[in-house]
């Protein structure tokens, strides 16, 4: 696997309650410079909400997958649970992240959830492929973070939840 000293050196540093310095763009426009193209071919379909595991895809990409399809099960056995009364442990996270705060907080709990896993693989990788599909889904985290608006989304509940007009 090729190393990317260069492109790795000049990725300035991601905090999850910080916006980043660089755009999504911008970071696939300097990958596709310094990437190999068949590397950035794997960069580029990256998407964080994709769990589907390809056969191409890299181990830590393959783990981050496996990663959020246990998360987004627990979540809905969680949640099929309550709806019937009935106690649910969930193995991936505490339940506390879903069950306390309001919609936005929780949401918010289970973002830092992923960007802590990301962060636990990354520790492993430096300066490769890996490390630049873990930077990416970062880079979408700190986006889906971005794209929260309370005002934005306390008038949508108000419009979904108010009675005939």
């Amino acid at each position: 696997m090729d190393k990317y000293y260069y492109f790795v050196a000049q990725l300035p540093l991601l905090f999850f309650d910080k916006e980043p310095l660089l755009k999504i763009d911008d970071f696939l426009e300097e990958g596709e410079k310094w990437l190999s193209q068949s590397d950035f071919a794997i960069l580029i379909k990256v998407d964080i909400n994709d769990i589907t595991i390809c056969k191409n895809d890299p181990i830590v990409l393959k783990d981050y997958k496996k990663s959020e399809k246990l998360l987004r099960i627990d979540i809905m056995e969680w949640r099929k649970a309550k709806k019937i009364n009935q106690e649910y442990k969930t193995i991936s996270f505490p339940v506390s992240i879903i069950k306390d705060g309001n919609p936005l907080q929780i949401e918010e709990n289970l973002m830092l959830l992923r960007w802590n896993f990301i962060e636990e693989i990354e520790s492993d990788h430096h300066f490769d492929l890996d490390f630049i599909v873990l930077y990416y889904l970062k880079l979408q985290v700190l986006k889906r973070l971005k794209s929260f608006d309370k005002e934005k989304g306390l008038e949508k509940f108000k419009q979904f939840t108010e009675i005939g007009v």
